[in-house]
């Protein structure tokens, strides 16, 4: 087949969308049920199962608080409900403490809260060596997988990993020489 403008079909709709609208398609059963609100089952807006009349959530008794919670400034108390597996603690507790002093839509609270979260890794290597447990952070950080499905990735990321510590140790050696 040529690319010519001449051989090219071109089809063309031979009604109007006027008359379209006005006339119902042949054969096609049920067709514009939903064109008069009286005609739908459903009108008006019917749910199924019915709405709740009675609020019964708001009745919910409080989880007692046994460890420290923090909440939004927004907010003016705890939620019913809030999790305690993970209680603040350390360092990376003291500097939650200190963001949510801010509002949320503070940057300082999410940096810090960001923050708090590296410092909370360090603080669970340090607690990991001292109960005698070295951590296998390659494995941890996902060297296997990363080594396994992108290797470029990989290459590249120890790249930069060697090229920051010959930079720290050559930074290192020089100052000693002075």
């Amino acid at each position: 087949m040529s690319n010519r403008h001449d051989d090219m079909t071109i089809y063309v709709e031979k009604t109007s969308p006027e008359e379209q609208r006005r006339k119902p398609p042949q054969g096609i059963e049920g067709w514009g049920a939903d064109v008069d609100p009286q005609a739908r089952p459903g009108y008006p807006k019917e749910r199924t199962p019915p709405r709740f009349i009675n609020r019964h959530w708001d009745d919910l008794e409080h989880q007692p608080q046994t460890v420290k919670v923090y909440h939004s400034t927004e907010r003016p108390g705890l939620t019913p409900v809030f999790g305690t597996a993970q209680p603040p603690s350390g360092v990376s507790g003291m500097i939650r403490g200190a963001a949510f002093r801010y509002s949320e839509n503070d940057m300082r609270h999410w940096l810090m809260l960001l923050f708090a979260d590296r410092v909370n890794v360090v603080e669970g290597i340090l607690e990991d060596l001292a109960h005698g447990h070295v951590p296998n952070l390659f494995k941890e950080m996902g060297g296997p997988a990363e080594w396994k499905y992108n290797r470029a990735g990989f290459y590249r990321k120890a790249a930069v990993a060697g090229s920051v510590v010959l930079l720290l140790v050559y930074l290192n050696g020089r100052r000693k020489r002075r």
